[in-house]
């Protein structure tokens, strides 16, 4: 096994549960956002202002792939639409590749969210019901990317460790 690869919606914990993770097993965490932020020299928010969506989904394919293709042990964490885009969702089950969908319903996603939605562009002018509309539209229309994972992990009513457990039983 190469390449533990973790997915999900915003909020889901993604870069929590793969800092864990990275730290239980040993294996380094490289975040698919900060590799392309270094590769473009700018922010997410900078590329998407000054290049665009469709300039930041090509970056965002190389980069995966670039990452796929290294012969480091890694844990890979995804931005929450990156198997959406680019047939990237048809990575998720290459060789050497474990990939992990962290499942969360609507309301730990909102739950969550709410509390640092200053951060996230995509939510960060909703008030609570658009919010939750939001969360609820852009889950259901991603949800055939996420499903295209190996295993699927709960979140939902978990501490950080019980997710990591779970992984660690999936791995084994």
């Amino acid at each position: 096994m190469k390449k533990i690869i973790l997915l999900g919606y915003m909020g889901c914990g993604k870069s929590t549960i793969a800092n864990k993770l990275s730290q239980s097993l040993k294996i380094p965490f490289v975040d698919l956002d900060e590799k392309i932020e270094e590769k473009a020299n700018l922010s997410i928010n900078e590329i998407f202002d000054t290049r665009g969506e469709i300039y930041f989904r090509k970056l965002e394919h190389q980069v995966f792939v670039e990452l796929l293709n290294s012969p480091d042990k890694q844990i890979i964490g995804l931005g929450g639409g990156t198997p959406c885009y680019a047939n990237n969702h048809e990575l998720l089950n290459g060789e050497n590749v474990a990939s992990i969908y962290l499942k969360a319903s609507i309301d730990t996603l909102f739950r969550r969210l709410s509390t640092n939605k200053s951060k996230r562009p995509l939510i960060s002018q909703k008030n609570d019901v658009e919010m939750k509309e939001f969360i609820a539209t852009h889950l259901f229309e991603r949800s055939y990317y996420y499903n295209q994972a190996q295993f699927k992990v709960t979140v939902d009513e978990k501490t950080i460790d019980q997710v990591v457990l779970d992984i660690e039983c999936i791995l084994a």
